[in-house]
């Protein structure tokens, strides 16, 4: 028996169902479902996307026996129909529509009103009495046939329409005459004859083959891929295509078309929404073309249509249990849907939406997580304008896409890439969005069109990313060729700075204050949601009190990784930093001298100099004491009552000198020494590979007393933070381990300087001392590590590094290229390599629980907050992973996923 690659659709029965996305794609999967539901759906079929994944494969060539099926599933069709494709008497018009099954909005290609030709005109006129109806659809198909299917551009079409408009004295494509229209077709087929070669196809088969050749094609268009990678979405065959029953919004006042939302996929407030034109064809209302009219008042245009919708939009998304995005076209009276999905919504209205469905028992809480992605909970942490900075509003638009953007103005896709790659940030303003500007929206802050509505393609698209969007803004008078755009006299020229409100719709000249967000209500109860799924812990990463009240605010149950570092460079400690760095160099430096020394005056001569960089050594240290004491002291406060893993000095010492002269210069003044040893102590410092150098805990083992002083500021501080009644849980964490030996030389030394804290102050406190497993070799002999080491955090960052051979600071300029060609998925330094750099972590996790079988295990380091790492985490079987502050919500539904996914 062949193989069915086809299958149809039609009075209520269909031969596929919502269950088959994979091989049908979202949309025909969807037309199979409402079909079979009794939905008013215009019959068509499906190309499976299998197809495309052979087309593809025998280089653009249809598999053997295709053809027949596509015969076969029209000729059903046109009986469904009581009409034939080319027949003038009794025409069938079809669309030639794309579908994945992801969904992929305005990315793939369509055509419509497939099956005309100089006949069918006729025939159509002389059927319906509508010969502007008839012209209409005409010259719309031979735009959209010369575009999408032959490559022969819009604008040649659209500069003859507008060349009709100016000379007819009309605005709007719908004032012009069906005389006036007939003389745009013919200006249309000159225009397609001069750019393909050859004039209009007349034939209907050959128009379908050409078709359903360019939704295949699209599938591999620079946009599609763009967006397939932008959104991360893999393991496709490729695109379905669909082919399906005309049905006209554009016959006259009785006609109609639209899209509408189940809910507002702005705010997630339960209410219909959407946009619909009289008298027009669905590209109208997305593409911008005309002004759309909003939903609601459609029950006053056509109030039996708008009562039948309202009913199916509420059928529906109790079908599917969730917001459904519909496009519907009235002819004639009688309402059909064309197509239903699951809608795109900003990360508020998902919070909302999904926390809604849970208290209205549509859905229960394990699925309310996995409505909400982790990216877009990053885009909604993100801050807003001041409401006291003084707004200067040039212009109002639509608030298609909510959010504050400030960048300065582009014109095109092109520079707003290449100004984000130079690290500027921008504004992208077009007349409308097509779907070659992805990668402009992509690098964009904002996005501002002068036509479409709340349902363009600017807006929808928007949304979708998290960006701000203000669309429709008539005031807009652009001009691309000297890049500038004027607004009621105003000029705003490429490289300006403004400020767009998708709240609101306002723009506003000039660069506005923004204000960190503050979330509750919603958001609030969400979080609660995935606290209750979730089993693994989350942290955060916090140098500074500041941090960790955020941290705290967005629900970290403790600190992971503070980098005690980063406070050295704070204010004046920088200079006692850099003391200590000289006087330990020339302590050691004493140390090497005194075992060369010739004879007895020489050695007292060397030993008074060790003796003054020892005193100079220590004295630095004792001056940065107070201040790390002081630290963590606020650490400690705001983080009360949780666990705060504390990561000693772990970078090497070169990166707190300066590295030019004039600083160097400035140091030597400051510190009363010459320029010269200055120069000479950085250059002494200067090491090849200073990664893997004199870092971590080889610091420790050559100055022990560096380890001493932080261990006596963390103990200190906790003492004196729990004497006011809080509690403290310290955890001092070693870096850079990589033999146990070498974690007992430290461990002790720490220790010993913690019983005399302990016997200075007469009282005691409950700590632990653990590693940083950033060193293979820690990962592998885990199970000795495990002997001294009270709990484990595995470093990624430099784990990544030193297994894989990359290092961190240089392999960014040519990683992309490994992603781009598909040798890696992902850069490991964002995601976790799970199949090299896992294996070590999942052994050092398991060899660490062998020796101490309730052996505490997390993850800090920028992996800590990436969704797919903390999955892996989860499987692992770690106790929390660490992450910055503000990705702590994310990791909390990223942990809610991972367990509802892995049960």
């Amino acid at each position: 028996m062949a193989e069915k690659r086809v299958y149809f659709f039609g009075n209520c029965k269909a031969e596929g169902n919502a269950k088959m996305k994979t091989l049908l794609g979202g949309k025909g999967a969807n037309l199979a479902e409402m079909t079979s539901l009794g939905i008013p759906v215009p019959p068509g079929f499906t190309i499976a996307t299998k197809v495309c994944d052979e087309y593809y494969k025998s280089g653009g060539k249809w598999p053997k026996g295709l053809e027949k099926e596509v015969d076969a599933n029209l000729a059903k069709l046109e009986k469904a129909m009581g009409a034939k494709l080319g027949d003038p008497e009794k025409p069938l018009l079809v669309s030639v529509r794309s579908g994945a099954a992801a969904s992929m909005p305005g990315m793939m290609d369509t055509v419509l009103n497939l099956g005309l030709n100089d006949n069918v005109v006729e025939g159509i006129i002389k059927k319906t009495g509508n010969a502007r109806f008839a012209w209409d659809i005409y010259r719309r198909f031979i735009d959209m046939f010369g575009d999408v299917v032959m490559g022969c551009h819009h604008e040649y079409f659209e500069q003859i329409l507008h060349a009709a408009k100016e000379k007819a004295g009309v605005e709007l494509d719908n004032q012009l005459t069906a005389d006036q229209l007939k003389e745009v077709v013919d200006g249309y087929k000159k225009a397609y004859k001069d750019h393909v070669g050859e004039t209009f196809p007349q034939d209907g088969k050959k128009q379908l083959t050409h078709a359903i050749n360019a939704v295949f094609g699209s599938w591999m268009t620079e946009r599609a891929v763009k967006y397939r990678m932008l959104n991360k979405i893999t393991g496709l065959l490729g695109t379905a295509v669909n082919v399906q029953a005309m049905v006209f919004g554009n016959m006259g006042d009785d006609c109609g078309t639209g899209v509408c939302f189940t809910r507002n996929p702005s705010t997630g407030k339960k209410e219909f929404y959407g946009e619909f034109l009289m008298n027009a064809q669905g590209e109208d209302v997305v593409a911008g073309i005309r002004t759309p009219i909003e939903l609601s008042k459609l029950s006053k245009v056509m109030p039996k249509a708008y009562d039948q919708l309202t009913k199916l939009m509420t059928r529906l998304e109790r079908h599917y249990k969730d917001m459904q995005d519909m496009e519907f076209t009235i002819q004639e009276k009688k309402l059909y849907i064309l197509q239903t999905r699951n809608g795109k919504r900003t990360a508020e209205a998902a919070i909302k939406i999904a926390v809604d469905m849970v208290n209205e028992r549509l859905i229960p809480k394990k699925e309310a997580v996995k409505r909400v992605e982790p990216a877009q909970l990053d885009r909604l942490l993100h801050p807003h304008f001041d409401p006291k900075a003084k707004r200067t509003v040039v212009a109002k638009g639509l608030p298609a896409s909510p959010g504050a953007a400030v960048g300065q103005v582009v014109f095109n896709a092109e520079t707003a890439e290449k100004w984000r790659d130079e690290g500027k940030k921008v504004i992208l303003v077009r007349i409308e969005t097509s779907p070659e500007d992805i990668g402009g929206m992509d690098a964009a802050q904002g996005i501002l069109t002068a036509r479409g509505g709340m349902t363009s393609h600017a807006a929808v698209v928007a949304r979708g990313m998290g960006k701000c969007c203000v669309a429709g803004v008539s005031a807009l008078n652009i001009d691309y060729k000297n890049a500038k755009m004027i607004i009621k006299g105003l000029t705003i020229s490429r490289g300006d700075w403004i400020s767009l409100d998708g709240t609101t719709g306002e723009v506003m000249q000039g660069q506005l204050a923004t204000v960190e967000p503050k979330l509750s209500g919603d958001f609030g109860k969400f979080m609660k949601i995935c606290d209750g799924i979730r089993t693994l812990g989350i942290r955060t990463n916090a140098d500074t009190p500041e941090d960790a009240k955020r941290a705290r605010e967005f629900g970290a149950e403790g600190i992971g990784l503070c980098r005690t570092e980063h406070m050295f460079f704070e204010g004046e400690r920088i200079w006692p930093v850099r003391q200590m760095i000289l006087a330990a160099d020339e302590y050691a430096i004493m140390l090497d001298k005194l075992e060369t020394a010739e004879n007895d005056k020489e050695r007292k001569q060397i030993e008074q100099n060790h003796a003054e960089a020892k005193k100079q050594f220590e004295g630095a240290l004792k001056q940065l004491l107070p201040y790390q004491r002081s630290d963590f002291e606020g650490i400690f406060k705001a983080m009360a009552g949780l666990p705060v893993t504390i990561r000693l000095l772990d970078p090497p010492l070169h990166e707190f000198l300066p590295q030019d002269e004039a600083n160097q210069a400035e140091m030597a003044k400051r510190l009363g020494v010459k320029p010269e040893d200055v120069k000479k102590k950085v250059e002494a410092l200067h090491e090849f590979n200073p990664m893997l150098g004199h870092r971590g805990c080889r610091l420790a083992v050559t100055y022990p007393a560096i380890y001493r002083m932080q261990a006596r500021a963390i103990i200190e501080a906790a003492l004196k933070i729990r004497k006011k009644g809080k509690v403290v849980l310290p955890e001092i964490m070693i870096p850079l381990v990589g033999e146990v030996t070498e974690l007992k030389f430290v461990k002790d030394q720490i220790i010993d300087e913690i019983e005399k804290v302990f016997k200075e102050k007469k009282t005691k406190i409950k700590y632990m001392v653990g590693t940083m497993i950033e060193v293979p070799r820690a990962a592998v002999t885990a199970d000795e590590i495990a002997t001294e080491a009270e709990f484990f955090s595995f470093g990624t960052n430099d784990l990544t590094q030193m297994t894989m051979g990359f290092s961190r600071d240089d392999a960014g300029k040519f990683l992309a290229e490994y992603v781009i060609k598909r040798i890696y998925a992902e850069d490991p330094f964002q995601q976790l390599d799970q199949t090299g750099v896992g294996k070590l972590v999942e052994m050092g996790t398991k060899l660490g629980r062998q020796t101490r079988p309730k052996l505490k295990v997390g993850i800090c380091g920028e992996h800590g907050g990436d969704p797919s790492s903390i999955d892996f985490c989860h499987r692992v079987g770690m106790n929390y992973v660490s992450c910055s502050p503000f990705r702590v919500p994310i990791a909390r539904l990223a942990a809610a996923q991972a367990a509802v996914r892995n049960v």
